[in-house]
């Protein structure tokens, strides 16, 4: 993505990529497969050792799954390329943590109660905090309903959480009628 009109020459330094993948199991369950990736334009060094333009400095990886309820039932990760071999690898099993916590409720306070500073990796932290959005957005539509909400009566859990999905606002008007919610009128609401 490039700003819309430059007022100067540029040159790209740095480029950080995130892909999140998700799989439907045969089992009902969902394989999330998530990945940071950092490189340079220019050679730098790292650690004493030169890291060749287009090279990653960082390569990092995790693997979840998780059950129809996004709740996580096993997790791991794995460095391929980091600025300090023998240390940025050695964090262990540290994003197992990430088992037993819900996708939709309470998951990215969660990731930074068990994983914050240094009980874990900063990428491979900041990488798990875009997973919630990211497989709410595969599901969305075939695992979870978008447009009746829940069982319970209540709307979809979309609505309300960006400004465009509003529930006074015109999108749900016209999308979700069914959850439209009007402003109150100021001048009736006024005593």
């Amino acid at each position: 993505m490039s700003a819309a009109n430059p007022s100067t020459s540029r040159r790209p330094l740095h480029r950080r990529a995130f892909d999140v993948q998700v799989f439907a199991r045969d089992d009902g369950q969902f394989d999330v497969e998530a990945s940071l990736t950092d490189t340079k334009t220019h050679d730098v060094p790292l650690a004493g050792v030169p890291r060749k333009a287009g090279d990653p400095i960082h390569e990092m990886h995790l693997h979840l799954t998780v059950d129809s309820s996004l709740t996580v039932t096993a997790a791991r990760s794995e460095t391929r390329w980091m600025p300090y071999p023998g240390a940025c690898n050695e964090h262990g099993q540290a994003y197992a943590r990430l088992v037993g916590l819900n996708l939709m409720n309470g998951f990215r306070q969660g990731v930074q109660e068990r994983l914050s500073g240094t009980r874990g990796c900063t990428h491979l932290t900041e990488l798990s905090l875009v997973l919630p959005t990211a497989v709410i957005q595969a599901l969305a539509g075939s695992v979870i309903d978008t447009r009746e909400g829940d069982s319970d009566g209540a709307p979809p859990f979309q609505l309300d959480r960006c400004h465009a999905l509003r529930r006074d606002g015109a999108t749900v008007a016209r999308f979700y009628p069914r959850w439209h919610q009007a402003t109150p009128d100021a001048s009736t609401t006024a005593s």
